[in-house]
């Protein structure tokens, strides 16, 4: 069975928790004592409801506020797939939740309150999602039932955002009206719509494709950890991570970077035993035919097939902490498996998400900044595009002196 990874993204008071609480409870994906004591708060607070939004927004401060602050991950599974939902908060203030929460999605649900429709964080949030390379896009027109279940204010809604989207990169974008307060077209079709073809929201998640998303041409491998026997019994060497590209399989002829050793693959173990062939997003251990020599922060790659190394890193960054990125600024930077230091050399833009225009040479980058920066590294690290691999191009910066994770890198295509 597979997982599909979704982000919700969308303003405030858009509907992203109660829409997450209507996935999970109309799924039966919920336990009795989670939905008595959502019950018994709504009716502490004086709502003549069950507020499905407690489900998720699990921080005092978020059930206080009614708004969703830090990204809340929630799982289920229903008889065709499992689901990994990130619940990402629609803050202007939190942008650097919403690209924590989005980076690793396989889709993207975009709330919009039928009664306001797109509005400037709608395409804010598209924009992010763009530039993330999240494949497929709902857009979910919630709260239908506010607007008499127009099927006017919907396809007005739709049409708006499909013009928009085109000007984005996309795989595919779905629109879908539905009312995650009553249940309309979550995971049920809606009888209140009854000029609405397509399917509910639960079976487009059941059965969109991803299986053709991931890089299955590019084979990268991570070294993560060298498996060694314990105790000095056996001679048992395995190269252990996550495979971040392509396929592997026993017999291929493979080299090791940065050394540029080559070898073969002898087996491929799981905790299951030997398998055939590896694939993204498998954690696996590799074990090669020669005594070559392999530590962690290598990478195992095709002969013909390798990633470009290099010291000067191009990248979009997203900022996350509240002191500035300046020019100059050196931090711990972390790129798959390997780890270096790096300093910016040039802050080229800084991108406004709103309006997409780009600001040139700004003199730092703020907290929730986006914007495009080099980065020199103190060695080649390995990297390929975000846009072709987004294992490989993407990397943290952080912050030696606290630790502190202060920016999410994505390289961009030179």
């Amino acid at each position: 069975m597979d997982i599909l990874r979704l982000a919700t993204a969308g303003s405030v008071d858009d509907g992203k928790s109660t829409l997450i609480g209507r996935l999970l409870y109309d799924s039966k994906s919920i336990f009795e004592d989670q939905l008595e004591a959502v019950e018994r708060t709504s009716q502490q607070r004086g709502d003549d409801y069950t507020d499905l939004a407690l489900l998720t927004d699990g921080l005092r401060a978020e059930r206080e506020q009614g708004i969703t602050i830090d990204v809340a991950y929630r799982y289920f599974s229903t008889p065709r797939r499992k689901f990994i939902i990130a619940d990402t908060p629609g803050h202007i203030q939190y942008t650097r939740n919403m690209v924590t929460g989005s980076s690793t999605a396989d889709l993207a649900i975009i709330l919009v309150d039928a009664r306001k429709g797109l509005v400037e964080q709608s395409r804010r949030h598209a924009t992010i999602v763009s530039m993330l390379q999240v494949p497929h896009v709902v857009l979910a027109v919630n709260k239908m039932d506010l607007v008499e279940w127009s099927q006017d204010v919907f396809e007005e809604i739709s049409s708006a955002f499909v013009d928009f989207a085109a000007k984005l990169d996309f795989a595919d974008v779905v629109t879908i009206p539905l009312s995650a307060l009553t249940g309309d077209n979550v995971v049920t079709r809606s009888n209140n719509m009854d000029w609405y073809n397509g399917a509910s929201l639960m079976h487009h998640l059941e059965h969109v494709y991803i299986a053709s998303d991931k890089n299955l041409i590019d084979a990268r491998f991570p070294v993560q950890y060298v498996i060694r026997p314990q105790n000095g019994r056996g001679d048992y060497r395995g190269l252990a991570g996550q495979v971040a590209g392509g396929v592997l399989r026993p017999g291929d002829d493979v080299v090791v970077l940065p050394s540029g050793l080559p070898s073969k693959i002898k087996a491929i173990d799981t905790a299951d035993g030997e398998i055939e062939e590896a694939y993204p997003p498998m954690s696996v251990t590799v074990r090669l035919e020669d005594e070559v020599d392999v530590s962690r922060g290598d990478m195992i790659v095709r002969p013909n097939n390798q990633p470009e190394p290099t010291q000067d890193v191009d990248a979009m960054i997203c900022w996350m902490d509240s002191t500035p990125m300046r020019k100059g600024g050196k931090y711990a930077i972390k790129h798959t498996t390997h780890s270096a230091r790096a300093m910016v050399k040039e802050i080229k833009y800084e991108l406004d998400i709103n309006t997409l225009h780009r600001e040139p040479d700004p003199s730092t980058l703020e907290l929730n900044a986006l914007g495009r920066v080099v980065l020199r590294a103190t060695q080649p690290l390995l990297v390929d595009p975000y846009r072709r691999n987004r294992t490989t191009g993407s990397f943290i910066l952080i912050d030696e002196a606290n630790n502190r994770t202060v920016g999410a890198g994505f390289i961009t295509e030179n």
